[in-house]
């Protein structure tokens, strides 16, 4: 099987242009067929803030009201898709940027109210993700560029988390290709102790998990991270490894950060 790259990036390192600019020449000199993933980061807060719109995040999750979903579609799908995809056409990698309502690539659902009303926050439907869409840009030599809005085939746009979209398209993916997939951020991986950034865990399995949640290694924006990566391995994807950005093209290697399995 051919092996592809599913990498996801968060919002800390998009938020400074020069570690953005590090990272993507990594992610450029990956040879293999790649998609990209990005977050949103704190322009989208900024922007919110300014606006007076109220921001609530939950586990790392955002509440999205009607309101707070203008200013994600115009962040993620807009100025930050494209920034991203003019600096990858910049080092002469053939971008595209997308949204999950783009050629139909993501379907979503509106999540359930239970205790807590999320919004317009979207959940992936089972087969959401268009995989037959993501072969034909690889046979084309074109690199997805992907913003975490979806849509319902309904008219609605949806707030989705990109983890969670990492996620499902190497689940998708891994029965045609030997998928690994790859959350970066800014820390060297999961830490052992937070305090000190060189005690990364090398490997977690399923049951490491659970003990390093009731300890606090595993906290917070972590949780959903790491719980994606445990559905993702138990799915049938090669690999999944969480470290620093900066350090992509280590991990790519092995050399680096958090693997999961």
């Amino acid at each position: 099987m051919e092996k592809i790259f599913v990498i996801k990036i968060g919002g800390n390192i998009i938020d400074n242009a020069e570690s953005l600019d590090v990272f993507l020449q990594q992610f450029f000199e990956i040879k293999e067929p790649k998609i990209l993933i990005h977050g949103g980061g704190k322009l989208a807060t900024d922007l919110a803030a300014n606006l007076n719109i109220n921001q609530q995040l939950i586990e790392g999750r955002r509440i999205t009201d009607a309101a707070t979903l203008e200013v994600v579609t115009m962040v993620y799908a807009g100025a930050i898709n494209k920034n991203i995809v003019a600096k990858l056409q910049a080092n002469e990698c053939n971008a595209l940027g997308l949204c999950g309502a783009d050629a139909n690539l993501i379907s979503a659902s509106k999540r359930p109210v239970k205790e807590i009303d999320y919004g317009f926050v979207g959940d992936i439907k089972d087969n959401g993700i268009n995989t037959s869409f993501l072969q034909l840009l690889f046979q084309n030599n074109i690199t997805p560029v992907i913003a975490p809005i979806t849509h319902n085939n309904d008219g609605q746009l949806l707030n989705t988390n990109a983890d969670s979209i990492a996620n499902e398209i190497a689940k998708a993916l891994s029965t045609k290709f030997k998928v690994h997939l790859i959350y970066c951020f800014n820390k060297k991986g999961i830490l052992k102790n937070v305090k000190d950034e060189n005690s990364v865990i090398e490997t977690i399995s399923n049951e490491t998990a659970a003990d390093l949640k009731l300890e606090g290694s595993i906290h917070e924006g972590m949780i959903p991270k790491i719980d994606n990566a445990l559905q993702a391995i138990a799915a049938g994807v090669y690999k999944v490894s969480l470290g620093h950005a900066l350090e992509l093209s280590e991990i790519v290697k092995g050399n680096a950060g958090t693997d999961i399995q």
